[in-house]
């Protein structure tokens, strides 16, 4: 069996259990986890050690042109997650180093996510819970989700998760994606609409496409115009994908009902004072669950470059 030297750089990789490092110990690999130190900067330690990596189990740091280029035996950089931004593709192509990600795998807990941010903004439960705690009874009146109108921008593995769970609400449901699921529409009701009729007939819209230049601030105040006095905006997908500022204006002039989102654009965000906005850390995959199965994904994928050349979830190819 071949011996792999593999570098783990993802936090919470195998944080949950230990199926993908016994994975990759089973396939003969030799496993070195970097972090940062009080002396040493990740991007130091990586550069240490890439010369020698066969395959990296990535987190969220840069792979630049002087990193990829420090790698000489590098084949596979395996994304533990889906985004990829932070890697340099093209030079990695061309230093034939393969780079996969693991879609998918975290799609029932962002899903879940979803659902508890839609409930927790329609009945105002962070402010309920936030001024009890200071012995304040406030019973600002929310909104029920029990039949409403609810719109999916995305019906990927996630967005189409949000679509079953909404069927226990008895939800009316309305899509928007360039693919239409017929699974969606046969079992569930689901109803592809355009992106304006979405807009204008939802009481909930939840968001599930990826950040490009077509959707980067695809929610802005013209949009937000046309959504309904009382509607609900969830996010759980990039924060680009929505202009913050005129969402703080929309909620502080009262003309939407509530919004939630799992990641901003700006940092401070103008969010961060508006009552009727929820605000988490891009946390919709913080489940144990979630950490396992991207886990082992991720492990998975890395073995297939390392042993069979290629990836099904490969986002580079060779040339």
């Amino acid at each position: 069996m071949s011996s792999f030297r593999v570098l783990v750089t993802a936090r919470s990789f195998g944080s949950s259990d230990d199926k993908a490092l016994n994975l990759l110990k089973e396939h003969g690999c030799e496993v070195v986890h970097l972090k940062a130190t009080a002396d040493k900067s990740l991007q130091d330690q990586l550069l240490q050690h890439i010369a020698q990596a066969d395959g990296i189990i990535a987190g969220l740091e840069e792979y630049d042109s002087l990193l990829l280029d420090s790698a000489n035996k590098l084949k596979v950089i395996s994304r533990y997650g889906v985004g990829y931004d932070a890697i340099d593709v093209a030079h990695a192509a061309k230093n034939n180093i393969l780079v996969t990600i693991t879609p998918g795998a975290n799609g029932s807990s962002v899903a879940d996510f979803a659902m508890a941010l839609m409930l927790s903004a329609a009945r105002h439960v962070p402010f309920l819970n936030e001024h009890t705690k200071r012995g304040e009874f406030v019973r600002p009146v929310g909104g029920e989700m029990y039949k409403k109108t609810l719109g999916v921008i995305g019906t990927g593995r996630i967005g189409a998760g949000v679509v079953k769970r909404a069927s226990g609400f008895e939800m009316n449901v309305l899509c928007h994606d360039i693919y239409e699921n017929e699974e969606l529409k046969n079992s569930y009701n689901a109803i592809y609409v355009d992106f304006d009729t979405l807009v204008r007939e939802s009481d909930f819209i939840s968001i599930h496409t990826p950040l490009t230049e077509q959707t980067y601030h695809l929610f802005n105040a013209e949009v937000f115009d046309r959504m309904k006095p009382y509607a609900v905006l969830v996010n759980t997908a990039r924060g680009g994908i929505i202009d913050e500022e005129a969402l703080a204006k929309a909620l502080q002039e009262h003309k939407l009902g509530g919004a939630a989102l799992d990641e901003t654009e700006l940092k401070p965000s103008p969010l961060i004072d508006v009552d009727s906005c929820i605000l988490t850390p891009h946390c919709g995959a913080c489940t144990r669950e979630a950490s396992s199965a991207m886990s082992v994904m991720a492990a998975q994928n890395l073995l297939d470059v390392l042993e069979l050349g290629t990836c099904e979830y490969q986002v580079t190819l060779l040339w």
